[in-house]
């Protein structure tokens, strides 16, 4: 049996505040848990079409991201890629049109995955700060939760990492 090879992709700026949450999940679910072989944590950044490569080589790929949705800030989201078609004109995700460029290019590759965004409404993103608001760093817990629940769904697994002795 085929095991899905699933790519855990935190996108978005650091020197952002909130657009930084992707790349703060991604390094949080790296330091916190161990995963299966098949799942592969990215810090995407701000990459872009750079991503082509790692996303057609993936069978799901989980997006964390922020996601101007209209939303009171710190609201979780998970949309589905196809949903992402249809709202391209709200340009929802930060990142929404590079990653629905990449999806498009991959399916003319051949080989389009299973995508989903799980993100949260961003409170500020202005320049030249690297905290996360207090709105959105509270969402993360439910992100985290999310993002591991889809990992679980599409077919990976994960426990916690060994932290010592508890005192």
């Amino acid at each position: 049996m085929e095991t899905n090879r699933i790519l855990v992709l935190g996108v978005g700026n650091i020197l952002l505040k909130d657009e930084g949450v992707g790349v703060r999940l991604v390094e949080r679910l790296g330091a916190t848990y161990t995963f299966s072989e098949n799942v592969e944590l990215m810090d995407g950044g701000t990459l872009g079409l750079r991503l082509l490569d790692p996303i057609t080589q993936a069978d799901h790929v989980i997006v964390i991201d922020a996601v101007q949705n209209g939303g009171v800030p710190g609201t979780v989201y998970r949309l589905p890629a196809e949903a992402l078609n249809k709202r391209v004109t709200f340009k929802n995700s930060i990142h929404q049109l590079d990653l629905l460029e990449t999806l498009a290019y991959a399916e003319v590759l051949g080989h389009r995955p299973s995508a989903v965004i799980v993100g949260v409404e961003p409170q500020d993103i202005s320049p030249w700060g690297t905290e996360l608001t207090d709105g959105v760093a509270a969402a993360v817990p439910e992100l985290e939760r999310l993002v591991l629940e889809e990992i679980r769904k599409a077919g990976g697994s994960w426990a916690p990492k060994y932290c010592g002795p508890q005192k």
